[in-house]
């Protein structure tokens, strides 16, 4: 079983809390931030990873993820050629034809990918998407009918579902894949036109690392639960 995950985020909005390393490479709790995408990877019995990288960051890519369980193989993308472009270039360096699991590398969840796997197999899909719900950014003013203010509570769940950047991709939907730009403008509104789009929801953890606050967020919250420093032993991190 093989997997992708797309690591070619140069990190401009973390600016100097990224300490000049890609993304995907930043320091969570000790530990790169891929490390823990390659140890919920290695529970889904995945053995091999192609890493999408920038052009020259190859080696620093397999030298800062090895020993993390999966082996690595870095790609690195000539140019940007987008989220669908750099899967599909990354889908190359496989060895094996069949369903691949596949991952944005500026992210924290514990989502189950073997469950996610074997949904997409179940259903026959082309693709499957992972949803979930973010909760919205603004707590809540509860109103009376005459606009006095009866309390304040936390923010709720958004109604709406939302990609959150992890999928099960067969055959079909590698080879749909534009050579450069976003799969999920281009490839997913045509298969979901064939009603070969599926999707899997999840309500779990779900921070992604794209600012020095979010960096901030992921580190306390691997740091506050020991579990996630298991989930990494577990698996060889």
């Amino acid at each position: 079983m093989e997997a992708i995950i797309l690591a070619g985020g140069r990190a401009e909005r973390l600016g100097e809390a990224a300490l000049d390393r890609p993304k995907a490479l930043v320091d969570i709790a000790g530990k790169p931030l891929a490390a823990y995408q390659l140890a919920l990877l290695a529970r889904a019995g995945v053995e091999r990873v192609v890493v999408g990288c920038a052009a020259g960051q190859e080696a620093l890519f397999e030298s800062e993820l090895a020993g993390f369980g999966p082996e690595v193989a870095a790609v690195g993308e000539p140019e940007p050629l987008g989220r669908g472009g750099g899967l599909r270039f990354a889908a190359r360096a496989r060895r094996e034809e069949g369903d691949v699991l596949a991952l944005n590398g500026d992210e924290l969840l514990a989502l189950d990918l073997a469950a996610l796997l074997a949904r997409h197999r179940e259903t026959g899909a082309a693709a499957t998407v992972t949803v979930t719900r973010p909760r919205s950014p603004f707590g809540v003013v509860e109103l009376a009918d005459d606009d006095a203010v009866v309390g304040f509570r936390e923010a709720d769940l958004l109604p709406q579902w939302v990609s959150c950047g992890v999928y099960a991709l067969g055959e079909e939907a590698l080879a749909a894949l534009p050579e450069r730009g976003d799969h999920e403008r281009t490839t997913f509104p045509a298969l979901a036109a064939e009603g070969k789009l599926r999707a899997f929801r999840y309500e779990g953890l779900w921070l992604t690392v794209n600012t020095p606050k979010e960096l901030r967020a992921a580190d306390e919250h691997v740091r506050s639960h020991p579990e996630w420093l298991d989930v990494g032993e577990s698996a060889g991190v």
